[in-house]
């Protein structure tokens, strides 16, 4: 299977190329869109839980303000 197609663009001659990514590239490129999965994963679960958090906590009675203060 064929790597996909990178862009370069030099701004001082005003050059562009279109060309395969190497394989290394790709690699880091694979592990690099992994990574800011992982992130976007671990931000929305922890969003998830301060949500969950907070909803048990107004059940139990706490106002806005006393959840805000823990």
């Amino acid at each position: 299977m064929a790597n996909p197609i990178i862009r370069i663009h030099d701004i001082s001659t005003n050059e562009v190329v279109d060309r395969e990514m190497t394989d290394t590239e790709h690699a880091k490129w694979l592990s690099e869109k992994a990574e800011q999965k992982i992130a976007a994963d671990t931000q929305a679960a922890t969003a998830a839980a301060k949500t969950s958090a907070q909803t048990k906590l107004a059940a139990l009675g706490l106002t806005a303000d006393e959840i805000a203060a823990l």
